[in-house]
């Protein structure tokens, strides 16, 4: 044997199983196609947010929560419809997620030195639904350091291994196969990829270099999603979601390409739920892009006005911040819209300053560094945009500004191939919005959004502008924003048991293959069902992962 477990993929899932082995006396290979550079994956790019429920900083803000509050709002999210077979064992590690968010999961990152910004996100508002999709209160805890932040302990247990002797990195290598011997997997067989110097993120070389076999008691897949694969996005795009997109950005880079689906099927691994995917649709052209297509994500505040791409205000739920899925099907089957990939946001210099976020962590240099003083100086007591969303205003392909809206609207269009608004049409629908702001209530579903979030501090002190008319000319310029479709999440993946053990065709375990992180839908095959609540993606890698690990551990003891 050449170690006692290997893990392939060195992405966040990757390195919390190989620190759960480590730390306990395992000898482990760490393999992944990218170089050193890329330790952490995509994980390193995100926001960082954390779904915990119940928390000491919502407790803080006045925010009650619970375990019951928190798993109903996960099942009416998920929407658990098959769970006979493809959502038996989904189900299974959503109930285990939401009390490890309800319980361990704060002290545990905690013993990380992984802290947490004090206010609270409200990400995914939801349907209006008591029993429906979304969040019922803030649970979108933001670390210091972001998804950097989050990765930076296992990355330095991971080289602290190394010194010690237990744990090998073997960058660019390309897993192609699974080794198996009597149905048990033992190894990886696989290419040795030309050494490549790109930094993190930036595309790398498939020049074959040589080739690899490399075996072990067990080996447990962390390999990611196929966000960057938009063809494989397509092939798998549910009916359900209307016509997929023929323009998309990239939310991920280009790496996160699925390969490893298919190999771990090959090995007698079950692949459910691949209709199950999680994709934003307020991205935006990066102006700075790293990889391919690179999209950046929006943010939003509750108050701009969306627009589908023919000028049609959006109807509720499918506001702001609200419901990610049923707006993206909303854009992809409402009348005329399947041969338009894009739609817009409507809104004042006010409520940009106040409301617009940018997900990543090279986004929020900030909070990445964990400045403090920076941070305050920035978001809370500072006037204007912070500074990354001042670079998309003045540099961002997407973003038109104007005195009225007349010039926005013939700016607007100047974006696309043809002029699909009327300045007119769209003038209508906002002086009906803006008559909705003459009285602290309203009949209008986004305007009481507004007054119910600023009714939460964390909201009213960082997040929400103060109710304004949209053509109000002191809350100006006007702003329009074309907002494009951007990839980013697989819901579905390798089947697994609670130990991460990945499981056949006949729901009995493959011996000696584990799977965790986004390839096995963070955990039994889609955790999150069809829905995500926001802050459980880096949040499954980490509980998949810790599962994964120990359970290899026992195996290999």
């Amino acid at each position: 044997m050449d170690a006692d477990v290997i893990v392939v993929g060195a992405g966040l899932a990757g390195l919390v199983a190989a620190h759960e082995l480590t730390s306990r006396g395992r000898r482990v290979l760490l393999v992944d196609q990218e170089n050193a550079a890329n330790l952490g994956g995509q994980a390193f790019w995100s926001f960082g947010g954390l779904f915990l429920v119940d928390s000491p900083e919502q407790r803080r803000l006045g925010v009650t929560d619970s375990f019951d509050l928190a798993w109903n709002d996960w099942q009416g999210s998920a929407g658990f419809d098959r769970t006979e077979d493809e959502d038996s064992w989904a189900v299974r590690w959503a109930r285990a997620y939401v009390e490890w968010a309800a319980g361990e999961k704060r002290s545990w990152l905690a013993g990380h030195g992984i802290t947490f910004l004090p206010t609270v996100g409200w990400a995914e508002r939801g349907d209006l639904r008591a029993g429906g999709h979304g969040n019922s209160v803030p649970r979108f805890h933001i670390a210091w350091g972001t998804g950097t932040g989050v990765v930076e302990p296992f990355v330095h247990h991971a080289r602290q291994a190394a010194r010690d002797g237990l744990l090998t990195f073997r960058h660019r290598h390309r897993v192609d196969h699974l080794v198996t011997e009597g149905g048990t997997v033992r190894g990886v067989r696989g290419t040795v990829l030309a050494e490549d110097h790109s930094p993190r993120g930036v595309p790398s070389g498939r020049e074959a270099a040589g080739e690899f076999e490399l075996a072990a008691q067990a080996v447990i897949v962390t390999s990611g999603g196929i966000g960057a694969d938009h063809d494989t996005v397509r092939r798998h795009w549910p009916e359900r979601l209307g016509t997929p997109p023929a323009e998309m950005v990239t939310g991920v880079p280009a790496y996160v390409d699925g390969r490893m689906l298919g190999i771990s099927a090959e090995a007698g691994a079950r692949l459910v739920n691949r209709d199950r995917m999680w994709h934003y649709t307020e991205g935006l052209r990066n102006w700075d892009p790293i990889w391919p297509g690179h999209g950046i994500r929006i943010l939003p505040g509750p108050s701009s006005m969306w627009f589908d791409a023919l000028g049609r205000r959006l109807p509720e739920p499918y506001l702001p911040g609200y419901d990610t899925l049923g707006t993206l099907r909303h854009l992809r089957t409402a009348d005329g819209l399947a041969g338009h990939d894009h739609s817009w946001f409507v809104l004042t210099r006010r409520i940009v300053e106040k409301e617009f976020a940018l997900s990543g962590s090279e986004q929020n240099p900030d909070i990445t560094a964990k400045d403090r003083a920076g941070f305050l100086r920035t978001r809370l007591l500072g006037k204007g945009a912070p500074g990354p969303v001042d670079a998309f205003l003045r540099k961002g392909a997407d973003f038109v500004t104007a005195p009225n809206l007349e010039q926005l609207v013939d700016r607007m269009n100047g974006l696309t191939d043809e002029p699909l608004l009327d300045a007119a049409a769209l003038r209508r629908q906002i002086e009906a919005r803006d008559l909705q702001m003459a009285n602290p209530y309203a009949k209008d579903a986004q305007v009481q959004g507004i007054r119910n979030a600023r009714r939460y501090v964390g909201d009213r002190l960082g997040r929400v502008a103060a109710p304004h008319r949209i053509l109000d000319p002191e809350a100006g310029p006007l702003i329009g924003v074309k907002l494009h479709i951007l990839t980013r999440k697989t819901l579905g993946g390798i089947q697994t048991d609670l130990d991460s053990r990945a499981l056949g065709a006949d729901g009995t375990p493959v011996e000696g293959l584990y799977a965790a992180g986004e390839v096995a839908g963070f955990g039994g095959g889609g955790v999150h069902g069809y829905n995500a609540l926001e802050g459980t993606f880096l949040g499954g890698c980490l509980f998949s992962g810790r599962a994964a690990g120990r359970a290899a551990a026992r195996q290999t003891g």
